[in-house]
């Protein structure tokens, strides 16, 4: 689960932007809360959703792309070559353009808090830092550091391993490589302490930019064919949001490589998924009729697309988080309004943030005041972001009506004439 995620000199973020997920105190709407399972440490409660607005180009896909910055590096296959590494500083700042992008994730994995810290340019990592806060005591596991006199590490004593396997951890990662990454590929099935940070960061916090659905619902199709009991998972969830299919019959040309006796790589496994073939059947009053998927609407294909990330944050360990730019871009606002009610009456400790214009969330009285995040763009282009609650303003107000009177800033400057 997600306390806090921040980020600098990335995009339009020149200084450090925080999105916080910590719930305000004294609020109500109680279900929108849940109490973070930290052993020997008392946190703020967490917010279920974060909803985030703002006009076009202020910087709130560049927020959920940030989040996706690790995923993205532990996907990566390890290579020494010339592909930079995914950043682009502040370009607005001359003296920011050979400055490290930075993030910073704070998060809660299997009872115990962590801070991992991350600044790169695109030809190198330069720092990596991981502290975990056992009984609330910062405690340091490593740090990775590059300098003019090169590249320093620094293991702290709880780390798992012990030094010969931590120096050989460190002989093999290069410049643009994740050491967690390293450390995982090559440890033994008995050191569980990273591999249980890495999944975090690799299943645990998932992120849909804008252009990814549709590879999504191929890779839905796909999953089904490993996993084909839950058919019926996505099947209800169709009809949960008023799609009439009454059965999924799947096909595919390469089952062999799904039973097992192929591990596919994530470029393989979207290949084979254009292969699969797809019939879903939907019922009407006159009767059954069969559907090919490329048949299929785009509403529908994005729903399918958009079903499988929901579906693992909602049954891996029931604390994931789900990351949606332009979550209504691809789904009807009373679908969204529906998925809302459900994540918030799941009884999962999971997190949903998504970046919208849809504004009648706002007045729908599902959400708190701490749960409406703003995005604007200064006259520098550089973003700033913040919350509705740090305005001053009374929890029942009309939160719509205040932000296209300007209260809450963040609207786009039209100019006419």
């Amino acid at each position: 689960m997600l306390i806090e995620f921040s980020v600098s000199n990335y995009r339009s973020f020149r200084d450090k932007q925080t999105l916080s997920m910590a719930a305000t105190p004294r609020l109500s709407k109680k279900r929108n809360l849940f109490a973070p399972p930290v052993n020997g440490e008392k946190l703020p409660d967490l917010l279920k959703v974060a909803a985030i607005y703002g006009p076009n180009a202020s910087g709130k896909s560049s927020l959920i792309r940030a989040m996706g910055i690790m995923g993205q590096l532990l996907a990566a296959p390890p290579s020494s070559s010339d592909e930079p590494l995914p950043v682009s500083p502040f370009r607005f700042d001359p003296k920011l353009q050979n400055e490290p992008s930075f993030f910073e994730y704070n998060f809660i994995q299997r009872g115990l808090r962590y801070r991992f810290v991350l600044r790169m340019t695109a030809q190198r990592i330069i720092e990596e830092q991981l502290v975990s806060y056992p009984k609330g005591k910062e405690t340091l596991l490593y740090q990775r550091r590059f300098a003019e006199e090169g590249e320093q590490y620094v293991f702290g004593a709880s780390l798992e391993g012990g030094k010969d396997v931590h120096n050989a951890w460190r002989r093999l990662t290069n410049p643009k490589t994740l050491f967690l990454s390293q450390a995982v590929a090559n440890s033994s099935e008995e050191l569980t302490q990273l591999r249980s940070l890495f999944s975090w960061f690799q299943t645990g916090l998932l992120v849909i930019e804008q252009n990814n659905m549709m590879g999504l619902s191929a890779a839905s199709i796909r999953f089904l064919r490993m996993a084909s009991d839950c058919t019926q998972d996505l099947r209800n969830f169709l009809r949960s949001v008023d799609i009439p299919v009454s059965a999924i019959q799947l096909n595919t040309e390469d089952a062999e490589s799904v039973q097992g006796t192929k591990k596919l790589t994530l470029k393989e496994f979207f290949a084979a998924a254009q292969k699969d073939k797809v019939t879903l059947t939907h019922t009407s009053l006159l009767g059954k009729a069969e559907f090919d998927f490329s048949e299929e609407s785009g509403g529908t294909k994005n729903l399918i697309g958009f079903w499988l990330p929901w579906f693992m944050i909602n049954h891996a360990d029931g604390s994931g988080i789900l990351a949606v730019d332009e979550l209504d871009s691809c789904l009807h606002p009373s679908i969204v309004d529906d998925l809302i009610a459900k994540h918030l009456d799941s009884g999962l400790d999971t997190q949903l943030i998504f970046t919208t214009h849809d504004t009648h969330l706002m007045n729908a009285k599902a959400l708190r005041r701490d749960q409406f995040w703003i995005t604007e763009r200064d006259a520098n282009g550089a973003t700033s972001l913040f919350s509705v609650h740090d305005f001053e303003g009374r929890e029942g107000e009309d939160v719509e009506k205040r932000y296209f009177e300007g209260r809450y800033r963040g609207l786009p400057l039209i100019r006419r004439g």
